[in-house]
Formats: structure tokens, C-alpha cells, sequence
């Protein structure tokens, strides 16, 4: 659009050396300001330029104006650079005034001198209301976009939060996790190791033949140690569930505990019937699990005599019950970590965890999951009936 008018200016226009001159040098002017000031401020938002680049073009359409007045399509130019310059609605309003009142004054004496109709100035004005109103819609449309990009430089911040508060949620499930695991299994059976290390000790001198019975037993619970240890690096699973049910590895359970304890101590699971547990390799884990913690508490707070193992199944909930004969304990006064991570564990899965004690009468620990989700809801509702069917027909010794 400038390099028409510089064309008509230098060509078409009929006016002196001097007004041509000035004409021709203005809109070059025009150019040289829009390469050093317009465009940089458009990028940058640079006030400073802006406020120079916009004098710089109401001088140049103030004598566009006065001298060819039939140049004045440069406000089909003019204009929206206005809106897309200026920072503010405000401003915006301020320059299309100056603009339109510098693009007006030239056909305005014009037409008081005779020399034009007043359809000239008059469409000047026009185009100033057409401005106005372009401009308003321009600057809502960034002030939208800038909404928009604000909302999404937001979004991602909250994003970019939540992906790390995720992080350390599962940075902490898991640090809680190895903890559960390393309770369950290895600190378990650096206790027996202890324990038979110190039985061992104190018979070699009156019984060596017992006392190298603790011995291979010590050796035989550092092997399985370490293969827990190997399960855990590997898959999380428990060595013990390896190619056996889970009533193969509670019968080995219960066996291993009563040579490592010398206790009176069995398993029961006629209350199972028949075609196995129906569980998931992750719910025999639980039990299995809630069955070594309970056995470990036995070893090393009850005091008992005897122990029991039982596993039932009530609709579709599978439980396994450890009951002792020892000195007991008060369950509301008592917390301990391994019940903690026991019922965080089983409530991963659906289940629960029970302890019903009391000082004398001993203790029984009980951890119940859902072998299906369908029947969890009923089974849960049928299971304090049953198990009290199952007390019935097994007494505890103690009671």
C-alpha cells in the first residue's frame, strides 16, 4: 500500500517540487519508522517504541492529508496497526481520535476553502467509528487469546505439580511397600535365626546333638532368607508360594515354626472344603503374609504353648485364623507395625484384618480376602455368623 502511494506521489501527483517532496519524503519516512519502530514494538511490546511509531504515522497521515488527500487509503493501513500496537483499550481509543482528527484537517479546510465536497472529511470520519469499533473486537480477541494462553501456562503448571505429587505418592507406596515386605519376610527370619542361635548356644555344652539341630535349622532359614531376598529383587513373591498352594506353603509355615519354637502346632482346613482357595496369586500373598506376622508375634510376645492355623472359606471370602494360648493382650492399647502394614496390605485388596485378645485368655489374628468381587459384599455380611459356627465346632483351648 505505501509503495502505490510513493507511486502516485512521484508520478500522478500534480503539486510543486516542494509538497512532492515533502509527500514523497514522509512516506519513505513512513517505511524507515515501521522497519526501526513498528515492527520491533509489535513483537516486543516495547512502549516506548510503540509511542514513537505511532507520532511518527499521525505525522506522516497529517501530511498525506493536507497535501493529496486522495492518499488517505493508507488509513485502511493506519488503523489497525493502532489496535495491534497500542497496549491498552484506552490508548487504543486516544490514537484513532489523533489519527482520524490528522487525517481529517486537510480535507476539512478543503471543503471550508471550496475545493472539496463535504463527503470528504465526513468519510474520514466514518472510517474513525469503523475503527473504533474493529479496534474494540481486535483487542477482545487478544485479550481472549492472552486468557487462553494464561489458562493454559496454568493447566500445565498444575500438570507439571500433580505429575510430581504423583511421583512422590508413589515414591512413598513403594518405600512403604519394601518396608511391608522386609518386616514380613526378612526381619522375620533374621528373629528365628537369632533365636535358634541363642537355643543352639545354650545347649551345645549339655545336648550337642540338639544344639546341631538348631544349627542345621539355622541354615535352612538363612537359605530360604536369602531366596526371599532374591524373590523380592526379582518379583515381589514369595518364595514359599512358588509352585505350591497356598495350603502347601502354610502347611510348611506351620511345620517350620514348630521345630523353630518347640510349640504344640498344626493346621486346620476342613473349614476350606474342597477345589483349593480360589484366590489370586496377590490374595494368597496377603494370607500368607498375614499368617507369618501373626506367628512372629506368637514367637515373640505371647508366651503360648500351642498354636492353630486355620483356613475357612465363607461364601466368598477366604480367611486364615491364628489362635494361641498365650498371655494375651488388650487390642485397644496395643499397636504394632506389622498389624499396621498387615491391614494396609489387605485392604489393597478388599480385606481385612481382625485381632481379638484379651490379658489371659490369649489371642487369635484373622485376615480375611475376597476370592471375587461379586460375592465380597454378601460374604462380608455372612462371615462374624460363620466364624462363630467355626469357633463352636473347634474350641480354642484357652476359652
Amino acid at each position: 500500500m505505501v509503495g502505490t502511494a510513493l507511486v502516485r506521489a512521484a508520478v500522478v501527483v500534480d503539486a510543486d517540487g516542494g509538497p512532492r517532496a515533502l509527500l514523497v519524503g514522509a512516506l519513505l519516512a513512513l517505511v524507515v519508522g515501521w522497519v526501526a519502530l513498528g515492527a520491533p514494538a509489535l513483537t516486543s511490546r516495547d512502549p516506548r517504541r510503540a509511542t514513537a511509531y505511532l507520532a511518527l504515522l499521525v505525522a506522516v497521515i497529517g501530511v498525506v492529508a493536507w497535501i493529496e488527500p486522495s492518499l488517505l487509503f493508507l488509513m485502511f493501513l493506519a488503523y489497525p496497526q493502532v489496535w495491534f500496537i497500542v497496549p491498552s483499550v484506552p490508548a487504543g481509543v486516544v490514537w484513532t481520535v489523533v489519527l482520524a482528527g490528522a487525517s481529517t484537517a486537510g480535507p476539512f479546510l478543503a471543503w471550508a476553502r471550496g475545493d472539496e465536497p463535504l463527503w470528504g472529511p465526513g468519510e474520514t470520519l466514518v472510517g474513525m467509528v469503523f475503527s473504533l469499533a474493529m479496534g474494540l473486537w481486535v483487542h477482545g480477541l487478544l485479550a481472549k487469546s492472552q486468557e487462553r494462553a494464561d489458562l493454559i501456562q496454568q493447566l500445565e503448571a498444575t500438570r507439571a505439580e500433580l505429575a510430581e505429587a504423583h511421583h512422590q505418592q508413589g515414591v512413598t507406596a513403594e518405600r512403604e511397600r519394601w518396608a511391608r515386605e522386609v518386616h514380613d519376610t526378612l526381619a522375620q527370619g533374621y528373629t528365628s535365626i537369632v533365636v535358634l542361635a541363642q537355643t543352639a548356644t545354650g545347649q551345645l555344652a549339655t545336648d550337642p546333638g540338639a544344639a546341631a539341630e538348631r544349627v542345621a535349622l539355622i541354615e535352612e532359614v538363612a537359605r530360604e532368607n536369602l531366596a526371599e531376598a532374591r524373590a523380592m529383587v526379582a518379583a515381589f513373591a514369595p518364595v514359599a508360594l512358588d509352585s505350591a498352594t497356598l495350603v502347601e506353603a502354610l502347611q510348611r509355615l506351620t511345620e517350620r515354626f514348630g521345630r523353630e519354637t518347640g510349640l504344640a502346632t498344626r493346621l486346620d482346613t476342613a473349614a476350606l472344603g474342597v477345589g483349593g482357595s480360589g484366590l489370586t496369586r496377590t490374595e494368597e500373598i496377603v494370607l500368607l503374609r498375614g499368617a507369618q506376622e501373626a506367628l512372629a508375634n506368637v514367637r515373640r510376645h505371647a508366651s503360648a504353648s500351642a498354636v492353630v492355623l486355620r483356613v475357612s472359606r465363607v461364601g466368598g471370602v477366604v480367611a486364615v485364623h491364628v489362635e494361641d494360648d498365650g498371655v494375651g493382650f488388650d487390642p485397644a492399647t496395643a499397636a504394632g507395625v506389622g498389624l499396621a502394614g498387615l491391614r494396609d496390605r489387605a485392604e489393597q485388596v478388599g480385606g481385612a484384618v481382625d485381632v481379638a485378645s484379651a490379658p489371659g485368655r490369649g489371642t487369635r489374628v484373622t485376615v480375611r480376602v475376597p476370592a471375587a468381587k461379586a460375592t465380597a459384599e454378601a460374604a462380608s455380611q455372612r462371615a462374624p455368623a460363620s466364624e462363630e459356627r467355626i469357633e463352636a465346632g473347634v474350641e480354642p483351648w484357652h476359652r
